[in-house]
């Protein structure tokens, strides 16, 4: 007796091949997704190995460093008082050189901003001048040859002046203050500042600068 052969139908055949596909679309598909990773993998360990390497720079190399401010000299550029006593008035006219040199340390410039420099007189501010802004470049230093000059005006509301002129000592401060930034690897800002501060006491009658003791400060 013979078996009869068995026909697939049209339908059977097709999920046949569909059932026989399958496999090798999810070989295909496991594949590409390996691919996919391995590349992820790699970019992100190459963005993370810039990153480091920018890191260790920015420490190291390029590491900002605090600017440094030096009072080199002050000297009397002009000076005149008067007291009349009937009625009281005193005049006064006081005039500094100052020299400065602002040293940058740092691997790279720095680029600073419009400041000023002023003269204290107990506290409050009787003349100033303007810094205009600038750059110092890399482990440059930068000279500034200021001169300051007292406003008499602003010293006539403090009664104090008239003793100390008439006493022939007479106190002053000066301050200058540096402030910018450096740019480290065109990535980001790190702001720096640098300060002195001089006090001074000035022989009216000798014309002469008697006492000086200078402090600075310096930020990062």
């Amino acid at each position: 007796m013979h078996a009869k052969p068995k026909h697939t139908t049209q339908e059977e055949h097709e999920t046949t091949i569909v059932t026989a596909a399958i496999p090798a679309s999810n070989h295909h598909m496991r594949t590409s997704n390996r691919r996919k990773c391995i590349c992820i993998s790699t970019t992100l360990t190459t963005i993370l190995a810039i990153a480091l390497l920018i890191l260790i720079l920015a420490l190291t190399v390029f590491k900002s460093k605090k600017p440094i401010t030096t009072v080199n000299s002050v000297a009397i550029n002009d000076i005149n008082a008067t007291i009349n006593l009937i009625p009281l008035k005193i005049s006064i006219n006081i005039s500094l050189d100052i020299k400065i040199s602002v040293k940058n340390p740092n691997k790279i410039g720095i680029t600073y901003h419009n400041s000023s420099a002023a003269l204290m007189y107990k506290g409050h501010d009787v003349g100033n001048v303007p810094i205009p802004a600038g750059k110092i470049g890399s482990g440059d230093t930068k000279q500034m040859n200021l001169t300051l000059t007292v406003f008499a005006d602003r010293l006539l509301s403090d009664v104090d002046v008239y003793g100390d002129v008439i006493s022939g000592n007479f106190m002053l401060s000066s301050y200058t203050r540096i402030y910018g930034k450096v740019r480290v690897l065109n990535l980001f800002n790190i702001h720096v500042s640098s300060t002195s501060t001089c006090d001074l006491k000035i022989d009216v009658l000798n014309r002469k600068i008697v006492y000086q003791r200078c402090h600075y400060k310096n930020k990062v």
